[in-house]
């Protein structure tokens, strides 16, 4: 389980450009919860990522990860329990590696000029083929020669080859085609429920906020204005979300990118 209470986060304090990022937020995560945030653009939500994931820390409140206080530890000790995807494709491999040393690299077997074993291998070649992208085969090329969607396929796979106690996807398929988007959304989809992952997902899409996941959160002004799960979530369309956020903020959602998904 994860739980934030009252975290809270100002940039520049005490300057003509401060900026109150997050705001005394709490949130509960249990185990198993697929989680999908949507808000504007400044609403605080890669924010709230950066805090969990160590990227800086809260100047108030406290983040425990399964039972342990992890409000002051830093952010290369956090990643070896989260997992975290970037919008930006290039984010999250080594475009100077080969597939099977980034592979390799994200299960901590060695990389590169390390010797790869035949079952490391073995097993790479099976969970590429599952991607559908051909990348089995091509195991020796160097991932900076993929395409976003085949980098970010990828970077998702090796972000979860050894299971992360919390999986974060910060926009992960905004920089990509719309077939392109779908297919690794897909793969998202199927890689969280079969392994029965924790995740959170940052989405401008409102119609995948409500497609997946059990459970989405709506964000405004560095908290959460809107949770929702269960039976009500289900009845939910796009519309709705709109009329929602309407309520919650005081204001209508100004954001193209997220009305023209």
């Amino acid at each position: 389980m994860l739980r934030l209470s009252h975290i809270s986060k100002t940039f520049n304090p005490g300057t003509v450009n401060a900026k109150l990022a997050l705001d005394d937020l709490s949130l509960e995560v249990r185990d198993g919860d697929f989680i999908t945030i949507i808000g504007a653009n400044g609403a605080g939500k890669s924010t709230l990522f950066n805090a969990i994931a160590g990227s800086f820390f809260t100047d108030s409140g406290s983040i425990l990860l399964d039972g342990r206080d992890i409000t002051l530890v830093p952010e290369h000790d956090r990643a070896r329990v989260i997992g975290r995807l970037f919008q930006d494709p290039m984010r999250g491999s080594a475009p100077g590696m080969t597939i099977e040393e980034n592979l390799a690299l994200a299960a901590g077997h060695g990389g590169w000029l390390s010797r790869i074993s035949k079952e490391d291998k073995k097993l790479f070649r099976e969970r590429l083929a599952l991607l559908g992208m051909g990348l089995e085969d091509r195991m020796q090329q160097p991932v900076g020669l993929l395409s976003g969607g085949q980098r970010q396929a990828l970077t998702l796979m090796m972000a979860t080859i050894n299971p992360p106690k919390l999986l974060l996807l910060d926009e992960h398929t905004a920089a990509l085609d719309p077939a392109t988007a779908e297919k690794v959304l897909a793969l998202t989809r199927d890689i969280v429920r079969e392994g029965k992952l924790t995740c959170l997902m940052v989405t401008h899409n409102m119609q995948s906020a409500l497609d997946l996941g059990n459970r989405t959160l709506m964000m405004d002004g560095g908290n959460v204005i809107y949770d929702v799960a269960g039976e009500e979530r289900e009845k939910l369309q796009v519309s709705d979300l709109l009329v929602l956020f309407k309520e919650a903020s005081g204001r209508a959602l100004n954001n193209d990118r997220m009305l023209l998904s």
